[in-house]
């Protein structure tokens, strides 16, 4: 282990340093590039129905590539994944299969299983699980069943339909070691789980990405690639790439596998019955090796090729492939391809071992074995899902050259605003196949998670979305493809405080670049989303999604009406006093930023003393107010986590900084001296362990603190066994309803699924618990607990006549969201619910999923299965807490 110490590490250094381009190749291919809207070109912005699933394999692609175990470079000039056929489906399996949107009951919804099961932060190490069933996929089944099922009933899954019986299946494991940046080792098992002995048929994938075809000036060359006649060999030639080469060792009769060669072209026949431009388009492979076709070129040249294994496995019986893709000659690799060394075996167990030392020196020695492994694969799972995302959004709005033209309401529909975005880079994605774009407010707390292994990406993706090729020139930032004008919740500025202290608390470039951008974004929210310019804001769904009786972004169902948000209002308290924060950073080492520092002082102070419209004192709670002119405010009684939002918005300033930096102590005083109404906000002080004066900055004061805690740590509401609900659970006998406009709106407890049809239906914030949400309350009850100290203390859970300090509340839910992802004293992981197969069998109990969010009462994982992003912050719980 002494041996491998460090060497990852060094190898991010050197990246980071530009020395050595480690991140230059990884697993950048989407999960997923159907049914999202850059591929969309319809007259009505219908995503889905524009380019399906079916049209995936015959259909080019204009804005990314799909495929299972991706890999590309950081450009995706090529591609290199797995397709395999199982003797008995009608397409290859050449991506991962789920339900559109509008097909499943609750949404968009992959229907496969596979894992990311390891990664180093250079991909110098990665593996990659999947389970394939051996009888014919029921992709017509999974369909029908769900769409005939309501949003009241389950999803019906691939394992409900009994296709994994018997142990009938396929475990597909691929392993990647680069022995330097562009060489790379692949390792490929497949193990017949069945009790008789199958076929698998196992085609290693190369292409091109499509550029050339688009009639874009001075993008037309084509590059080639050429098929070895006597099997096992693919070799690529790319004007700026050079030449790769992609070597396959023998299969287990000792042939060598034969290469099969089309175009990525579309089939135009198939899709739309015209002549297309080859005639081996990007389906050709499938429809010779399923229909015998003549669709694969008798000459073994093209822009994508296969490596053919027919694999005959006895039951319980496993085979491994190797093969080795490497950057063998720059342009214009004219040159004979060299032979590529497959005998790499030190190349594996060195990168293995080199990954192994990594984590053990992450992975804090309290921590158990289990929780351990839920670290390492969170990681895993975090680097999986970065991909490469291309998108001109003008080029996008006008269309291509050689396309026909495109609809001119287009150009006003949707993203229309958003002309200026261009981009073309490898950014962490929310989950790989249902959400394979960004999404702003996910990608911060990604970072958080993210920095605990590579701050350096980390810190980039977060100045991204704030570069002017993605911040709107108004100062917004980007939402998400589908509504990049969306208002996502402003937490930036807090995740990059986080991140620049974990990553030791001295890159002040960073902390001065990011807050020049972020002032521009805080300034946009003053102005677009504080109608009347009180300090009470608005804002929309703000990720919350369906939290609501009604869609909060949607006109409101009331003439004139405005709706005043305590989530939105919170959000932007908080994002005071992370600018106040981050400012008085750098006026310790820059005394101009103390300018700043005062600014955001007195703009918190407003936000917070404002909120107190949205206090219920009846209630002992922060709600939303409807305010209609002539008519006053009616608030809106239902207890949510946009309720709870106002405890984040909290820090502390200890005399030492008020010391260093004596412009804003001066103004501290004047403020409160002629401005004492804001004294409740800014006013609490207290004497630490250490001597020094400490001063609260909180949107809610102590009193009050007090009183939302009674809500929130009381199990007949928000709290349940694994961490802080989104809806009180009181609205499960008890929902709220109000009437508008002689229509009702209700919302009630609803610990899974939404049956809800709000905000497109596919998420819920009506009672599961939220891993982000969860951790941000964490961290504030770590705030308050800094200054009170242990003379604090709450009753915790409410009702249990146990007096706990706030820090003692904030590690048992910790512990709670913890305790999701490991075994039980039963040896069950609640997140994988009642599904016996994932708690039981030892092929699949200790594959983890990293679930968008969790049941309300017994944690079981719901919404996008592999949402790693945000769900990865257990890993800083684990390290933090143990």
């Amino acid at each position: 282990m002494e041996e491998h110490a460090g060497s990852e590490r060094r190898r991010l250094a050197a990246a980071e340093a530009g020395a050595e381009p480690w991140r230059a190749w990884g697993p950048y291919l989407s999960e997923r590039a159907w049914g999202t809207v850059r591929e969309d070109y319809s007259e009505h912005g219908t995503a889905w129905d524009y380019f399906p699933h079916d049209h995936a394999r015959s259909r080019t692609y204009r804005w990314s590539e799909d495929g299972l175990a991706g890999f590309s470079d950081e450009h995706q000039i090529f591609c290199f994944a797995l397709a395999l056929w199982n003797g008995r489906d009608p397409i290859l399996k050449e991506r991962l299969f789920g339900l559109a949107g509008p097909e499943g009951n609750h949404g968009e919804d992959a229907k496969e299983y596979w894992w990311y099961l390891d990664s180093t932060p250079t991909h110098s190490f990665m593996r990659w699980r999947y389970h394939y069933p051996q009888a014919e996929f029921p992709y017509a089944d999974l369909v029908a069943v769900n769409r005939e099922r309501g949003r009241d009933e389950p999803e019906f899954e691939l394992v409900d339909t009994g296709v994994f019986d018997e142990d009938r299946y396929w475990a597909v494991e691929v392993v990647y070691a680069k022995a330097d940046p562009h060489d790379v080792c692949v390792e490929i098992t497949v193990s017949n789980r069945g009790p008789d002995a199958a076929t698998l048929h196992v085609l290693p994938t190369l292409w091109f990405r499509n550029t050339w075809s688009w009639g874009l000036p001075n993008r037309d060359v084509k590059p080639v690639l050429h098929g070895d006649p006597g099997g096992g060999r693919l070799v690529a030639r790319h004007q700026t790439l050079g030449q790769l080469v992609l070597e396959a060792g023998p299969g287990p009769d000792g042939s060598r596998p034969p290469a099969l060669v089309c175009d990525n072209e579309s089939n135009a026949e198939r899709l739309w019955g015209l002549r297309g431009r080859s005639a081996y388009p990007k389906d050709g492979i499938n429809d010779y090796l399923i229909h015998g076709a003549a669709t694969v070129n008798p000459d073994l040249v093209g822009t994508k090729g296969s490596l053919h294994y027919a694999l005959e496995v006895a039951g319980g019986a496993s085979v491994t492939l190797r093969l080795r893709l490497a950057q063998t000659a720059p342009p214009p690799a004219i040159g004979a391809p060299p032979a590529l060394d497959l005998s790499f075996s030190a190349v594996l167990s060195d990168r293995q071992a080199e990954a192994d030392a990594f984590f053990a020196a992450l992975v804090p020695a309290g921590a158990s074995a289990d929780e351990a492994a839920v670290v390492r694969q969170a990681v895993a799972g975090l680097m999986w899902g970065k991909q490469f995302y291309h998108f001109d959004v003008q080029q996008w709005l006008r269309g291509d050259p050689a396309s026909p033209p495109l609809w001119a309401a287009r150009r006003k529909g949707r993203n229309g605003a958003w002309w200026h975005m261009n981009s073309f880079d490898v950014i962490s994605m929310p989950d790989p196949w249902e959400y394979p774009w960004y999404a702003a407010w996910d990608l911060a707390f990604h970072c958080v998670a993210i920095a605990e292994v590579d701050p350096g990406f980390a810190k980039q993706q977060l100045l991204l979305l704030l570069r002017e090729w993605y911040q709107h020139p108004n100062g917004q930032i980007p939402a998400y493809e589908w509504a990049f004008g969306d208002v996502n919740p402003p937490v930036h500025a807090w995740a990059a405080l986080r991140v620049f202290e974990i990553d030791g608390g001295t890159d002040f470039g960073f902390l001065s670049r990011i807050m020049h951008k972020l002032l521009l974004n805080f300034t946009w929210w003053v102005n677009r989303k504080d109608t009347d310019g009180n300090n009470v804001f608005e804002g929309g769904f703000l990720g919350l999604d369906n939290v609501g009786p009604f869609d909060r972004s949607a006109a409101l169902p009331i003439a004139d009406g405005l709706l005043e948000q305590s989530d939105g209002t919170g959000w932007m308290a908080m994002y005071a006093l992370n600018m106040l924060e981050m400012s008085t950073v750098l006026a310790l080492h820059d005394r101009t930023y103390e300018d700043i520092a005062t600014k955001f002082f007195e703009h918190f102070a407003y936000i917070a003393t404002a909120a107190t419209k949205l206090w219920d004192d009846a209630d002992g709670f922060f709600y939303d107010s409807l305010r209609v002119p002539g008519k006053g405010r009616t608030p809106m009684r239902y207890r949510s986590v946009a309720g709870l939002i106002p405890l984040c918005a909290t820090t502390t300033v200890g005399t030492v900084t008020l010391v260093r930096l004596p412009e804003l102590a001066q103004r501290v005083r004047w403020f409160l001296t002629n401005k004492p109404e804001y004294a409740d906000v800014v006013g609490a002080r207290r004497i630490s362990d250490g001597g020094q004066q400490r001063r609260l900055l909180a949107m809610v004061d102590p009193e009050r603190l007090l009183r939302v805690l009674r809500r929130m740590l009381s199990d007949e509401e928000f709290l349940s066994p694994y961490g802080i609900r989104s809806l009180s659970k009181r609205h499960e006998d008890k929902p709220f309803t109000v009437t508008l406009a002689g229509q009702d709106f209700t919302v009630g407890y609803e610990p899974a699924e939404s049956t809800s049809g709000v905000f497109g239906g596919n998420s819920n914030w009506r009672g599961p618990v939220w891993m982000p949400v969860n951790f941000l309350l964490i961290e504030a009850l770590r705030e308050y607990a800094h200054f009170f100290g242990d003379g604090l203390r709450v009753e915790y859970p409410v009702r249990s006549g146990v007096q706990r300090t706030l820090t003692e509340v904030a590690d048992d839910l910790a512990d709670r969201l913890i305790s999701l992802f490991v075994p039980d004293e039963h040896g069950r992981r609640p997140i994988y619910g009642a599904c016996e197969l994932f708690q039981t069998h030892p092929d699949w109990k200790d594959r983890l999923a990293f679930p968008e969010y969790f049941h309300g009462d017994n944690g079981a994982g719901l919404g996008a299965w592999h949402q790693t992003g945000w769900t990865a912050l257990v890993l800083s719980l684990i390290l933090h807490r143990r």
